[in-house]
C-alpha cells in the first residue's frame, strides 16, 4: 500500500506558524490533499507533547492514530547554531522517534541542553556530531535527517555554512545519517549531480507552518509498505526498500532557487551571479546566494545526470496556486479559489488525484477549460515560473489569453 507522507510539520507552538494548526485540522486537510501519513511536529515542546499524548493513540508498531484513524509519526525539528573548525554553522535537523517512551527520553536529554518551551523549533549550541551521539545513546532507532539541505541560511550544504560534503558536518557519524531532505529549492535531479550524496536516500517534505493545502503536502514522500510501522519507515530511510518516490514543487517555485537581492528586486541565474561576484548590481550588497548557484559550484556531474537506482519524482505546483493564477486572484484563501477547489475535490476525491490523474475531458466537464489546461501543463512540467530568490516564492507566468476574465470581489484583489 502507498503511504503519501509529509513528515516535516510544525505545530502552533513554533514561531511564524498558524495558531489553527490542530491535529483535527491537519487530518482534515491532509485527507483533502491526498496524504495519509503526517509527522506530529514539535513533539519535544511540552504543550505539544501533552496534546499528542491526549489526542493520539499509539499502537505497538510506533504509529500514532487519531480517533478517526489517521496516522502520525513522532517528529520534530531543531536548530543547531555552533562553531566547528573555527567556522560558524547553522543547521536544521529532523528527529524521528520510534515511540512515546523514547520521545520522553529525547525530551529529557534535549531539556538538559536548553529550554524547550519557548519555541516548537528550539535552538541549541551543540554540534551535529553531538546530536547523533546523543540520540544514539537513547536508541539506535532514532533517525536524524538534515532538513532543506541547500537553503542559504540554516542548512547543511547551504551558502552560509560553506560545507561541501555531509562528512564536513557529521564527521565519523556520517555513517548514521541515511537520508537528506532536499527542500523546495532543490529536487532529486539537482542532488544526483553530486557524487558524494549517492549513498543517501532523498526525501521531500513540506516544512508546513499551516494546515492549508497550498502548504501542507506541497512536497511529500511516497512509501510503499505491506504494513504501516515505524520499523518499515526506518528500513525505507536506511536502505531505500519501501521508499517509492517523491512529490516536489518545481525548483523555480522555491524561495531560494536563484541568487538575488529582494530590496532591489534583483534576481540572477547562477552564471550571472558568478559573473558579478555575487554582488547586487544595483546597490553593491552581497547577494543571498541561491540553491542553483550553490549546487552549480559544488556539482561534479553535468545537469541531467541520473544516478543509479534513483527514485522517481514528480514536480507539481499546489492546485490553489493554479486556480488563483488562472482567475487572476492574488489571495489563495479567497472565496472564489475555495469554491473552484472544493468543486474539484468533490468530483475527484483529493488534490493529488486531480493534479496527477484526472483526465482532461473529465476536468473540462467540471471546470473552465483554461483551468483544465493549466492543470495538464502542471502535470507535464510545462509551466513557466519566474524563479524564487531571497525569500520570495517563484511566480507562475501565464499569458493573458490563458487567464479567465471575471469580475472580482473586493476580497480577491
Amino acid at each position: 500500500m502507498n503511504f503519501i507522507s509529509d513528515l516535516q510539520i510544525h505545530s502552533s507552538h513554533s514561531r511564524a506558524t498558524s495558531k489553527n494548526i490542530t491535529f483535527q485540522n491537519l487530518e482534515k486537510f491532509a485527507r483533502i490533499k491526498g496524504l495519509n501519513l503526517l509527522g506530529t511536529g514539535d513533539f519535544q515542546h511540552p504543550k505539544q507533547f501533552e496534546t499528542i499524548s491526549r489526542e493520539l493513540e499509539e499502537d505497538d508498531k510506533g504509529i500514532l492514530w487519531s480517533k478517526t484513524k489517521f496516522s502520525f509519526l513522532l517528529q520534530t525539528e531543531i536548530s543547531l547554531i555552533y562553531t566547528q573548525n573555527g567556522k560558524g554553522q547553522r543547521v536544521h535537523h529532523l528527529i524521528f522517534s520510534p515511540n512515546l517512551d523514547v520521545a520522553k527520553q529525547i525530551i529529557d536529554k534535549l531539556g538538559s541542553k536548553g529550554r524547550l518551551d519557548y519555541d516548537g523549533r528550539p535552538i541549541f549550541g551543540f554540534d551535529s556530531i553531538e546530536l547523533v551521539d546523543m540520540m544514539r545513546s537513547i536508541s539506535e532507532d532514532i533517525e536524524v535527517i538534515p532538513a532543506h539541505v541547500w537553503t542559504p541560511h540554516f542548512s547543511l550544504m547551504g551558502e552560509y555554512n560553506q560545507l561541501k560534503k555531509v562528512e564536513d558536518c557529521f564527521g565519523d557519524n556520517t555513517k548514521y545519517v541515511h537520508a537528506l531532505e532536499t527542500g523546495m529549492s532543490s529536487d532529486p535531479a539537482d542532488n544526483w549531480r553530486i557524487s558524494s550524496l549517492d549513498k543517501f536516500q532523498l526525501v521531500s517534505f513540506s516544512d508546513a507552518h499551516s494546515m492549508w493545502p497550498w502548504r501542507l503536502g506541497r512536497e511529500a514522500t511516497i512509501f510503499n509498505f505491506d504494513e504501516l510501522s515505524y520499523g518499515n519507515f526506518l528500513k525505507a530511510i536506511r536502505t531505500g526498500q519501501g521508499l517509492k518516490s517523491t512529490i516536489e514543487t518545481p525548483t523555480f517555485y522555491g524561495k531560494y532557487h536563484f541568487s538575488g537581492h529582494r530590496n532591489c528586486n534583483v534576481v540572477l541565474s547562477p552564471k550571472k551571479s558568478l559573473d558579478l561576484n555575487q554582488v547586487c548590481p544595483k546597490c553593491g550588497s552581497k547577494l543571498v546566494v541561491g540553491v542553483a548557484d550553490r549546487i552549480e559550484r559544488i556539482a561534479d556531474r553535468p545537469e541531467g545526470y541520473k544516478r543509479e537506482n534513483a527514485k522517481p519524482f514528480v514536480s507539481l505546483v499546489p492546485l490553489q496556486e493554479l486556480i488563483a493564477v488562472v482567475y487572476n486572484i492574488k489571495q489563495l484563501n479567497s472565496r472564489k479559489v475555495w469554491s473552484v477547489y472544493n468543486i474539484l475535490i468533490k468530483n475527484f476525491g483529493n488534490e493529488f488525484n486531480i493534479l496527477l490523474n484526472a483526465p482532461e475531458d473529465e476536468l473540462k466537464k467540471i471546470v473552465h477549460e483554461k483551468l483544465a489546461k493549466i492543470i495538464l501543463m502542471n502535470r507535464e512540467g510545462k509551466l513557466k515560473i519566474k524563479p524564487g530568490f531571497d525569500g520570495v516564492y517563484g511566480v507562475i507566468e501565464l499569458d493573458e489569453k490563458d487567464k479567465i476574465k471575471t469580475q472580482k470581489s473586493l476580497s480577491e484583489f
